[in-house]
This record gives structure tokens, sequence and C-alpha cells, in this order.
């Protein structure tokens, strides 16, 4: 009988390309429990299965952001739709001016951490990434996070975990993560609002790291974090980093790899209330086949667009040149 092989501890996602499909096999593949932390949840397939696994006797938890920054409530049918159906639905925790966090964990023994959220618009528009991982001390601690919002308790994540949480420790470990970069630094994040991060990118190219930055443009984000973003991508660019927009889809992934070896993929846009205020979640892989997938991918991304020059953030009237037309429905939080 040959010798079986031992299962990777990450498994890589990634959307447009693979639909909803994954998120509703790992739900249609719980026995026992699901617990799922999600900013938006409305897309009909994952509400299906999400019901269909409570019928099959799943004890399944949700926690659902209540409403945006801006008072925009997306949640409130898939509530109401949820509960009727008698499942155990409860907005997240009020200690958080939003949660942005995307997770879910399949039997206390599988984990989902994505910058996707659960609406069709991610499933089938944008640039995201899924990680999946087995391992068992990230397994617990996504748990215990739930459990800490659901029951409105304090909860103490363990910095050396690989993990990344708003708002305990995410800036600090981005930053380190950046840090350690020593010969390539790519980036692929649509918001740029918060002075340390973007420090630490302009602090590695000037010690000598080739950096390539994929953003998304104006596309997506607020006005007021517009100035923010226009003035950092300008600055990034005169320290020489290599800054280009995405055109072919809409960027809202939010990945970070350093030096080919270990890649950062969470909810936390490079932002100062996503660090400080809201609840977010990220992961650091460092699984040779993650990193080659999500290399792909970007490498794929990078060649689809052109160098994107930032327009003066004082000018609007230049804000919109080339960019992709404008959703309303589309905003990074």
């Amino acid at each position: 009988m040959a010798e079986k092989k031992p299962a990777t501890c990450h498994r890589l996602i990634v959307e447009p390309d693979e639909g909803t499909a994954p998120v509703v096999e790992l739900i249609n593949g719980a026995q026992r429990s699901l617990r799922i932390k999600q900013f938006t949840l409305t897309d009909s397939a994952l509400m299906s299965a999400l019901i269909h696994a409570h019928r099959r006797k799943v004890d399944v938890r949700i926690m659902l952001n209540p409403h945006r920054s801006s008072g925009d409530r997306a949640n409130d049918e898939s509530f109401k739709a949820l509960r009727h159906a008698g499942l155990k639905v409860e907005w997240s925790n009020p200690a958080f001016a939003v949660t942005h966090e995307k997770s879910m964990v399949i039997d206390d023994h599988v984990t989902l951490i994505s910058t996707f959220n659960y609406a069709t618009k991610y499933f089938t528009e944008t640039r995201d990434y899924g990680i999946i991982t087995e391992n068992p001390q990230q397994v617990a601690e996504v748990n215990a996070g739930f459990e800490a919002d659901w029951h409105r308790k304090p909860f103490e994540p363990d910095s050396e975990s690989g993990l990344l949480w708003s708002s305990n420790n995410s800036r600090q470990l981005m930053a380190w993560f950046i840090d350690t970069a020593e010969e390539d630094l790519i980036i692929q994040h649509p918001k740029f609002v918060d002075a340390t991060i973007v420090e630490r990118i302009a602090a590695a190219r000037k010690r000598g790291v080739k950096v390539r930055l994929l953003c998304g443009g104006k596309h997506g984000i607020s006005e007021w974090d517009i100035l923010d973003t226009f003035a950092s991508l300008r600055l990034l660019d005169q320290f020489g980093v290599k800054v280009r927009r995405q055109k072919h889809l809409k960027l809202h992934a939010k990945l970070l790899i350093v030096d080919g070896e270990r890649a950062q993929v969470g909810s936390m846009n490079i932002d100062r209330s996503a660090f400080d205020l809201r609840r977010e979640l990220g992961i650091v892989v460092t699984d040779g086949p993650i990193i080659k997938g999500l290399t792909k991918v970007f490498e794929h991304d990078w060649h689809e667009s052109k160098s994107y020059e930032a327009p003066d953030p004082l000018q609007p009237d230049k804000h919109h040149e080339g960019e992709l037309p404008h959703d309303p429905h589309f905003l990074h939080e």
C-alpha cells in the first residue's frame, strides 16, 4: 500500500476565477458546526447552502456586520431570511465601528480567511483571494475570536500564530512583514491611508528592495480617502516604487508577498481605521504552492495593467481619467 502524503496546511482560492464553488463546498462539507463572521453575506448560493446545512443539523452560528461607515445596511434582508430559516444569527460586536473580517470555521478543523465578502460581486467581478487553513493553532484562534465577539468579551490573539487581528496587532505585524523584505516586495492593495505602513514601503525601496505596487486607482475609494491614497502613491513613486493600476478586474484583494517566500492575505486595507477601529483578520502563509499561485495571479494582473501616475490630489478634475465606470455599490470600507 502506497504511503499517504501529508495534506498541505493551506489551500488557495482565487476570485473571480473559482466563483462560489469552493465556499459552497466547504459549507456542504460541514458535519457538526459552522462559525461565520462576515462584513457582507448576500449571495444566494451561499445563503441556500447555509440553510441546507442547518437543516442537516449542523450547528450554524453567523455574525454579520450591521452597517457600513456611511450608515448603509447591506445585511438586513439576509439577517431576516437566515433568522426566519431558524439559523442563529447575531449582529457583530459593537465594540468595533465595523466588522470587516471575513472568516468561516468548519467543524473546528478548517478555517477560511478571505479578502472577499460573501456577496455575488466578489465572486464575479473582483480580484480577491481566500486562504483555507487546517493549522490547528490558527483554526483554534479564529474560533476563539469568534466566541469572544459573539459573547462580547475581550480577545487577545497570539502574535506568533501567523494571524493578524485588528484592532490588536495588525499594523505592527504588517509593518514587521514589510521590514523583512530583502530583495522583492509585491503589493496588491486598493487603499494607502496609513502613514506608518506607507513609510515602511518607502523604507524597503530605499534600502534596495525591488517594490512593485498594483493599485486600483480611484475606483471604490471614498472621497475622504482619495487625498491620502493619491498622495501616498505619488510619494512612493518618487522613492522608485513601480506603480501600476489594475484594469481588467476591480481590485479588492489585499496581498503582500516578500522575497517570493511568504505572503500576507487578509481583510484589512492599508488604512488607519482598519488597524485601529475595526475588526479585521489576516494570515501569513509560507507554503510553496500557495506562494507560487499568488505570484502567478499577481504577475498576470501586473502584465495586464499599465504604469500609473496618480493624479494630483488637489486637482479633482483629473481624478477620473482612465478609471473604471463608477459603481456606487463597490466601496472599500
